[in-house]
């Protein structure tokens, strides 16, 4: 028995860091993250061109995004217990390869109601993927294995994130957006692909009937706890204002004075991957510091982001979403990682409800900031995103006390 092998004996079996086990895993939630992101956030450049061809609001095009956003909320609460009674593996795999299928479809979809189903959908069908994900690694690896493990997954995110938003930005310029979310579900089916291959069958899953008591208990302990009830407003703020500032961002490029064209409009996703360097460095930054104070100056940096958006130059927006990229990704990094803590018991429903409310706060705000973007232009948006930012200083500022307190 080689040196490896005896390590994993003595670690009930689990994967250790620098297995071959270990690199397959992480190729595998690379791609889930990749294909989860890329999928989600497709439409959202191409939200204008939606406008033109059914004659909708700003608003009612961003229902693209929030639609699947919040609907995938919602099921990823009763996805996670789906899969102790199905397995793992075989969730997320359905999961990847429903929403490839379900991207692809509209290519063909006839008109903006169909749209709104298939991606109605396809939220359902990710729902099975990102919490379901996170409790495979943490059952199948060692501690010290499922760090870098999550780590690939955020980066697979930032980067599925950029490219689905730039592949359909390029191609809705050069032909069309069904083009686009025709390539999308491919390339979402190649994940998936990579994925099935790439993931080792669970050896320490052990299945569960489903319990709708027991998650609705768990629910109800983890709405008593202030510091669990801080971090969902959180979330809800956090990704309400980033989602909003990105589904009207390519609304103002392509406007006057800009008037930039899809793709070059587009390009300011290519932005997106530095979150992966925010999350983990804001994130370390927080274990050595606390994750109040740190948490404080990721808004503080988000709310400067904001400012420097708010002018008519190029260079200063570009500069603002820089920055409020790397602090948006810090702060979630910190939240999503400070909720399973917050509580002794119910860490998997902790997180599930982080997200949850992470999610719909995206959804709701992505399509509200459109009834600014109507009524104010980008000042409007700006209005808005920055009333929702200083809602999570204020609930960052109550954690950091709580932090103190315990």
């Amino acid at each position: 028995m080689d040196r490896a092998a005896a390590a994993a004996s003595a670690d009930d079996g689990k994967i250790l860091a620098g297995t071959p086990e270990f690199r397959k895993i992480n190729i595998a939630v690379f791609s889930c993250g990749f294909s989860i992101f890329a999928i989600l956030y497709c439409p959202q450049p191409v939200l204008p061109q939606l406008v033109v061809e059914f004659g909708i609001s700003p608003a009612t095009s961003s229902l693209a995004v929030s639609i699947t956003a919040i609907v995938m909320a919602i099921a990823m609460l009763f996805a996670s217990s789906l899969s102790e009674a199905v397995g793992r593996k075989a969730l997320m795999v359905a999961a990847l390869v429903g929403s490839s299928i379900l991207t692809l479809a509209l290519w063909v979809a006839p008109g903006w109601q169909s749209i709104l189903w298939l991606r109605a959908l396809t939220g359902l069908a990710l729902s099975g993927a990102p919490a379901v994900t996170l409790a495979y690694l943490g059952e199948e690896m060692t501690p010290k294995a499922v760090a870098p493990a999550v780590g690939l997954y955020i980066g697979g995110s930032a980067l599925g994130g950029m490219a689905g938003r730039l592949v359909a930005a390029y191609l809705a310029d050069f032909g069309s957006w069904r083009l686009a979310m025709a390539a999308l579900g491919i390339l979402g089916l190649v994940s998936a692909v990579v994925f099935w291959r790439a993931l080792p069958p669970s050896r320490h899953f052990k299945p569960r009937a489903l319990s709708v008591g027991v998650l609705t208990m768990s629910m109800l302990r983890l709405l008593r706890n202030p510091t669990v009830l801080l971090l969902v407003a959180a979330g809800f703020f956090l990704l309400g204002s980033f989602m909003t500032l990105y589904n009207y961002m390519g609304f103002r490029l392509q406007a006057a004075p800009f008037n930039l064209g899809q793709a070059t409009a587009g390009s300011i996703f290519i932005v997106y991957p530095i979150g992966s360097f925010g999350s983990a460095w804001l994130g370390a930054l927080a274990a050595r510091r606390g994750r109040g104070p740190v948490m404080i100056s990721t808004v503080v940096m988000m709310l400067a982001g904001l400012a420097l958006m708010t002018p008519d130059s190029l260079l200063s927006i570009a500069a603002g979403i820089i920055l409020l990229t790397f602090s948006f990704f810090g702060a979630h990094s910190i939240c999503s990682g400070w909720a399973p803590a917050a509580t002794p018991t119910d860490k998997a429903q902790a997180s599930s409800l982080y997200l949850l409310l992470y999610y719909i706060g995206g959804g709701i705000a992505g399509s509200v900031g459109g009834v600014f973007w109507a009524s104010g232009g980008w000042n409007g948006v700006a209005l808005f995103c920055g009333a929702m930012m200083l809602g999570t200083l204020a609930v960052a500022i109550a954690l950091a006390r709580t932090e103190r307190r315990a």
